[in-house]
This record gives structure tokens, sequence and C-alpha cells, in this order.
């Protein structure tokens, strides 16, 4: 997914000068708190904050509001307008060079945790675009979709059952080339299913809450085709405020808006994001009022052995629950960098060197935070400007983790869903940094029988259009029923 608030058509007429129509620079919506500063300069001259304004859903806000503006969310569909003012509106098909700077962080992401009633610390966002832009009246066109072969029917042997988080189309649902309705239309058409996963911050408008409105419309798109609900995926966003992280109280109340949406639409399973044991004992109630399953995501950097993982597993065996389990993210078992991520790196001024030295310091037992710390310091070394990969300095390391996947075993019983996480799929049908067949063999073994949910992340790579996820999504459900037939032969 493209790292930009503005595309090619962005650039438009306003009664008041110029606007830009902006794009979330990002894959899930995110509240207007977490935009820092937005700075652009139009054919060579930096235009004062004084003259721009940020206009969502018809409420204009001056550029210095939007840290405070923690109640409000850009939804991820959303394309607010950056108003410039001019001394005339501009005229069609006139041209200007347009540098557009953003900084962001990401609420949810935190790396460390506030002091004395402080905000914490979050990944950054930095965005940076220099573009000849046409002023336009229109959007660019979706592509048209390409189609495949006849749906592959499941196997009644089959040891797990497999399915999709529509967050594998991020990019495209983002860019209105599909409404929700459509999205599952053509998750249908390609054969992928039956279970579908949510993200709640991607889809829902009036996230955290599910309204009305969505579940009426959830339940006529999904039951036309027979899908499952397999997973509700929740984030916390602990630092939604920018002066302080949240409470407690605030923690427990957000996350179970969330619990409470994920019944209403049927889901048996939440992806939770904080385990911290204090949240735990309160949801737990909550939980067993709903009938739901609370399973944390086990995520790269981190394994099912990592000392912050064990600490999750002592609390489950103090609480001895079972709506208590864990998600097992791919992205923790990789055995090189993904192919996508390489290339995006490259786009964005890498050299072949600093290619090479990225690999060198991600294969080592440093911990991410080192890791990040000595890439940055080799960048900067050479006069390398880190924001120039906007967050992928960080996220590098974060989204890529090289444990062995037989660790999955140690915990096998307590995986209560997978997100079979994926990048890219070679011409030979393989993903060339996760070993798809030894993980298959190692659940089929562990006698896992929930659901793998695939999560296509290579639109934190990909540029939009490049490639069409939910085809490549069908191609590792290929890979993943052959593998499936091929371990229980072997066993």
């Amino acid at each position: 997914m493209p790292n930009g608030l503005v595309d090619a058509s962005s650039l438009r007429s306003h009664p008041d000068g110029l606007a830009l129509r902006l794009t979330i620079p990002w894959y899930r919506s995110l509240w207007l708190s977490s935009v820092g500063s937005i700075t652009v300069t139009i054919d060579g001259e930096a235009v004062p904050q004084a003259d721009l304004a940020f206009e969502l859903d018809g409420v204009r806000y001056a550029m210095a509001d939007l840290p405070e503006q923690s109640d409000v969310l850009w939804y991820l569909q959303s394309h607010p307008l950056l108003v410039i003012r001019r001394d005339r509106p501009a005229d069609l098909g006139e041209q200007h060079e347009v540098v557009v700077h953003g900084e962001l962080r990401l609420p949810y992401m935190q790396i460390a945790p506030g002091q004395d009633g402080g905000p914490g610390m979050y990944v950054p966002n930095v965005v940076h675009q220099a573009l000849t832009l046409a002023v336009t009246d229109r959007d660019e066109a979706a592509p048209a979709l390409t189609s495949v072969e006849a749906p592959p029917v499941a196997d009644a042997s089959d040891p797990f059952q497999l399915g999709l988080t529509l967050y594998s189309a991020s990019a495209e649902f983002r860019a209105g080339w599909f409404d929700f309705d459509g999205l599952l239309d053509r998750v249908a058409q390609l054969g992928i299913g039956p279970g579908i996963e949510i993200v709640a911050s991607q889809v829902l408008p009036t996230y955290p809450v599910v309204s009305d409105e969505f579940v009426a419309r959830w339940r006529v798109s999904f039951d036309r085709h027979g899908f499952v609900e397999s997973a509700f995926g929740a984030n916390l966003d602990m630092g939604r405020r920018r002066d302080r992280d949240m409470t407690p109280d605030e923690e427990f109340d957000f996350s179970e808006l969330m619990l409470q949406g994920a019944k209403r639409l049927g889901f048996p399973l939440v992806r939770i994001q904080s385990a911290k044991p204090e949240l735990l004992r309160r949801l737990l109630p909550v939980a067993e009022r709903l009938d739901l399953k609370l399973a944390y995501e086990i995520h790269a950097p981190m394994g099912p052995n990592d000392p912050t993982i064990q600490k999750v597993r002592d609390t489950y065996a103090e609480l001895d629950s079972p709506l208590l389990g864990f998600v097992a993210d791919f992205s923790s078992t990789m055995h090189a960098m993904s192919p996508s991520l390489l290339t995006a790196v490259r786009r964005a001024g890498l050299d072949e060197e600093a290619v090479d030295r990225l690999q060198a310091v991600w294969v080592t037992d440093a911990t991410m935070r080192e890791r990040q710390e000595e890439f940055i310091g080799y960048l900067r070394s050479r006069d390398f400007d880190p924001g120039r990969l906007g967050s992928f300095a960080h996220l590098a390391f974060n989204m890529h983790g090289h444990v062995d996947p037989r660790e999955w075993a140690d915990i096998m019983p307590q995986i209560l869903h997978v997100h079979a996480k994926f990048y890219d799929i070679d011409d030979a049908g393989q993903e060339p940094a996760i070993d798809y067949p030894e993980h298959v063999r190692v659940f089929v073994e562990g006698g896992y029988r929930g659901y793998w949910s695939s999560e296509w992340e290579g639109h934190a790579f990909a540029e939009l259009g490049e490639v069409d996820p939910l085809v490549l999504v069908r191609r590792q459900h290929d890979l993943i029923r052959a593998s499936m037939h091929a371990a229980l032969a072997h066993a």
C-alpha cells in the first residue's frame, strides 16, 4: 500500500482556491489526533499553516487543532479535503508542483508506555511526497478484475478449515474499489472461505461501535454466500489522546465495546491486542457472559516462548479458562525477509549495500529494538534519512520474525485461531519467506482443528493495483490444501 496522503487524482479546485483530496496513509481508520502535522509546498512556495484547513465530513478544522481531535474518526474509506487558500479557485487542467509532508503516529502500536501520567511512545508514520499534479474533478477508475478457475471443493478430510481476513484487501478497500458488499462478492467468486475475519477498525464506519445499520448490512451480505464468522479483530488505541495514554478503566471500556460488537455480528472469537493481567481479569466475566473466546495475537518479532508471551501464558494458567488462548500469526516464524518488502525499500532509495545490510541485521538474534537501532544508525552513518522509509525502518523488524515454526507445537492446545500470514506466492506456488508445508505439518501433527485465516500483508509494500490480493489468497489456499494432503499422506 503506497504510504501516501495524495495520488495522481488528488488536486481539486475549491472555492477557496485549491484542495487536496486526502487518503489515509495506513491500512485502518485512525483518530484525527493521530495526525501530528501536514505541510504543503505549491510550486516551490511553502503554504502557511494559517492558509491550510482540514475538512472531514463537512466539518473544518484548523491544522493546529488536529492533535486534539481524539474523538473524531478518519474512517478508512473517507477522503477529507486539505483546503489551500489561494487568490482564486484553480482551473481544471492547470498543473502544479506539489510537495506534501505528513507526520502521524499509530495509536495502537505502542513502543513504550507513558511515565508519570504522560503520553507513551508510538510507532511513527512519516509521509513525504513530491508530485506534479493536474487539477481534476474525478477519481482514478478502478481496474478490471481478473477471473480464475472454478472454485475448489473442500475435502471432508481436511484437518482444518480455511478462510481469510478482509484485511487482505486493505488497499483496495481503502481506495474505494470495493464497498463492503462488493468485497464479499469478490471473495465468494474466487472460492475463498468459508471463514471470514474482519478488523473492526477497518470496516466499521462507527468504530468502535457496531451500529444497527452495519449489523443489518452485514447479515444480508454475509448470509448470501454462506460464509462463517471466524474472528473479530479488536485493536486497543492506547494513544488515542496525545497528552496521555488510556487509563485502565478506559482500556476496559474500549475493549468491552469491541466484545459487544463481536457478539452482535455473530463472531465466536475476538483477537485481542492487550493481555495485561488486570485487563484480562476484568474482561473474562464479559467474555463468559457473551460466550466469546479471547485470543491474544502472537505476532512478529515474538514467538510462543518469548518472555512476553510466557507472561501471558502464566496469566492464562492463573485464570484457567477455556475461553483464553492465542492467535498464531506466521509473521513470527519466517525464514527470510519478504521479497515485497525488499522491493519497497529499494523503491524508497536503498541501494543493494543497504538492502544486504538490512537482511544481515534482521537475521541476528538481537532484540527488535536493538536491530532497529542498529539499522537506523547504519542509515544515518551513510547520510540516508530513515524518514524516507516511512514506518518501514521500524516495521521491517516487527513485521518479520524468524522463530522456528516447530515452537507452535509448544502451545498448540491454546491456539484458537491462525493468521496464515503471507506476502508473496512465487511461480512455483510457494511462499518464498514462509515455509508453508512445514507450518501445515506442525499444525496437522499437533491436532489443530480451527480456522486458518489467510492474511496477505503485501499491501504494506506493494503499489495499489500491482497485484490482485484476493487472487493471491486463492493461490495460497491451493498451497495450503496441497500441503494438508501431503502432511496427511505422510502421517
